[in-house]
């Protein structure tokens, strides 16, 4: 095998790991929030709100379009999760979780800390190297090739939904 065919091989695997990682991350995800009888584009919304916030802000988080997420917002309201409430400027309608929306919120997130597959399997000292080396595979400054089209959504902290999610959001793959 040629240099060149040793490094084609060893990028693929490491590759497909990640992908395959990412998709694990997904479908646990997925099974946690199951539980909690809520679809998994919701939960991803739920997790996202902590303080009333623009609906376009919640579109930013979850890379979804604009006009996704009044869909989104209609269905956790119609479940007693979020309301719609004024922003300083009144033409802006702001989400804000209701004491139910809250507290499911917080089972959620502690839910998906407990069962996460990262956060079992790997020690403190192993996240501490692990999350600065994937931050570098995603900074394009590195090596300047790509900009990347995700920039603005790095800040998104809950993990990707599962396959049964809508697709009108980054990195879903129903």
């Amino acid at each position: 095998m040629t240099d060149h065919e040793a490094r084609f091989a060893e990028a693929g695997r490491l590759a497909q790991l990640l992908v395959d990682i990412a998709e694990r991350a997904k479908a646990d995800f997925a099974a946690t929030v199951a539980s909690f009888g809520l679809p998994v584009h919701l939960a991803r919304a739920i997790v996202q709100l902590r303080t009333p916030a623009p609906m376009r802000d919640l579109a930013e988080q979850l890379a979804c379009d604009r006009s996704y997420i009044t869909n989104l917002a209609d269905q956790m309201e119609q479940r007693g999760l979020v309301t719609r409430v004024p922003g300083e400027d009144r033409r802006v309608k702001l989400l804000a979780l209701t004491d139910s929306g809250a507290a499911l919120r917080d089972q959620i997130s502690a839910a998906v800390a407990e069962d996460n597959m990262i956060l079992r399997r790997l020690t403190d000292a192993e996240r501490k190297i692990l999350a600065p080396l994937l931050e570098r595979l995603l900074d394009d400054s590195v090596d300047g090739r790509r900009p990347d089209p995700y920039a603005a959504h790095r800040d998104a902290t809950c993990p990707q939904p599962s396959q049964s999610a809508p697709t009108h959001c980054r990195g879903e793959t129903p």
